[in-house]
């Protein structure tokens, strides 16, 4: 068996047509969830980008424990454990987080290729002029996120010079000399569908003909009013013009996996770490991370993230609607590749909804930032059961409530009327945390919050 996992950067679901999107174009998506099992209820974990790579890799929730930190030395890794059976694990990527010194989030793989320049990696020096698409004020950290970008990027030409068809192209290189492999992993991170979103223009026209406003391609994380309505539908049109970027390049890998005569043979996973708000609710972005005592809630723009899984001998074109989370893609993975998932970890093998064994795997799902130790600090979790979720801030904010099946983009907030409901998640929740071994004194802070 060959496994292809593909990761790629705050997309939200609902930007896809596969969970009912109808402008984003994402044809080769479209086309693989035909021979795929699709998710619709894959619910983040560990919240943002680093603690979810962590749990991926190693199959334990860690917003409990490191939270945002490199991957510890000596981690138990689907990645290692394949290779120690006999797979090679290959990761390609442009996440510059992911591989900076340190990181360490490469251990267990047999090679590794970054493709350097995004944000603020410290990649290229040159003199360059930089010339803001936008007034640098409507930007999120214009001199430290911004400015290393537009000079990283400074030497774009062509289309297969941008991020995601560098990672692609290499991708595609790297199975043109391994397909042979009895067995491989061949792991794409692909960061670029993170903000900056600054695809070639011929992505973004469809969505916006004629716009001649400004590009604001790294948008402020704060409430929208700094932007005018055409500016914000231009923000938009740029994300989906990533997307569908995106979706192109995939593409073509699916295509070099048909051509050397793989496709049967190769399980495919696809999916996100979180996604983010355009206006809704509104706000812009993803977290108040610089700004700790004023915490958003996580709701489903954030939580839900798209999840496909083509497994060969596997019917596909099917929707799959258990609870399922990024810790049960690490034991996915090594069953997929005949391996014995450790002891210890939280995750549990998708393998059995796929082949219809059982209808569930978990009773509720939890997606939380790095819980907090000092009692100032306002942090979300969001718990659900798939019909109702709880926002639960801890003592520093009103808990909240909303019934997904009548109120899926959560604009009602029921917990005056079902006190009951938000209490019983609640009990879940702290038992939730208890299982996987959360410390008392971050419990102490998750304690109910009496709503009046």
């Amino acid at each position: 068996m060959h496994i292809l996992f593909i990761i790629c950067d705050s997309v939200r679901r609902d930007f896809l047509p596969i969970y009912g999107n109808d402008w984003v174009r994402t044809p080769n998506l479209d086309a693989l969830a035909k021979e795929s099992v699709v998710f619709d209820n894959a619910w983040i974990g560990s919240f943002p980008t680093f603690p979810n790579r962590a749990e991926i890799m190693a199959g334990k929730h860690v917003f409990h424990t490191i939270g945002w930190a490199p991957l510890p030395a000596g981690t138990t890794t689907a990645q290692r454990i394949l290779q120690d059976n006999d797979y090679v694990t290959m990761l390609i990527t442009d996440h510059y987080q992911l591989l900076n010194p340190g990181a360490n989030y490469h251990q267990g793989f047999s090679g590794h290729w970054w493709f350097r320049g995004h944000q603020h990696d410290a990649y290229i020096t040159d003199h360059v002029e930089i010339k803001f698409p936008c007034a640098p004020e409507k930007c999120r950290q214009p001199d430290w996120l911004v400015v290393p970008y537009l000079r990283n990027q400074a030497y774009r030409i062509y289309e297969r010079d941008w991020p995601i068809p560098s990672v692609v192209n290499a991708s595609v290189d790297w199975l043109e000399r391994n397909y042979q492999h009895d067995r491989f992993l061949l792991y794409l991170d692909i960061f670029s569908t993170h903000e900056p979103w600054d695809p070639p223009r011929w992505y973004v026209e469809p969505y916006d003909p004629g716009y001649e406003g400004e590009e604001v391609i790294l948008p402020r994380y704060d409430t929208p009013d700094y932007l005018t309505k055409a500016e914000l539908n231009h923000v938009r049109a740029l994300y989906a013009g990533v997307l569908t970027m995106m979706d192109k390049w995939i593409g073509r890998l699916i295509e070099k996996l048909r051509d050397l005569g793989i496709w049967d043979e190769t399980a495919i996973v696809f999916t996100s770490d979180h996604g983010g708000y355009l206006g809704e609710h509104n706000l812009i972005g993803k977290h108040t991370i610089l700004k700790p005592k004023e915490g958003w809630p996580m709701y489903r723009e954030i939580t839900g993230i798209p999840l496909l899984i083509r497994c060969p001998g596997v019917e596909g074109g099917r929707r799959c609607g258990a609870l399922v989370q990024p810790v049960d893609l690490m034991p996915t993975l090594l069953e997929l590749g005949g391996a014995r998932p450790p002891d210890g970890i939280h995750g549990k093998s998708l393998l059995p909804l796929l082949r219809g064994e059982v209808s569930s795997i978990r009773d509720v799902a939890v997606s939380s930032h790095t819980l907090p130790t000092a009692p100032d600090m306002l942090v979300w979790s969001a718990i659900t059961d798939g019909e109702w979720t709880l926002m639960e801030p801890g003592k520093l904010a009103e808990p909240e409530l909303y019934h997904l099946p009548a109120d899926p983009t959560q604009s009602r907030n029921v917990i005056g009327d079902k006190r009951d409901v938000a209490r019983r998640l609640h009990e879940e929740y702290i038992g939730f945390l208890r299982d996987i071994g959360t410390e008392e004194k971050k419990l102490r802070l998750r304690e109910w919050k009496a709503v009046p």
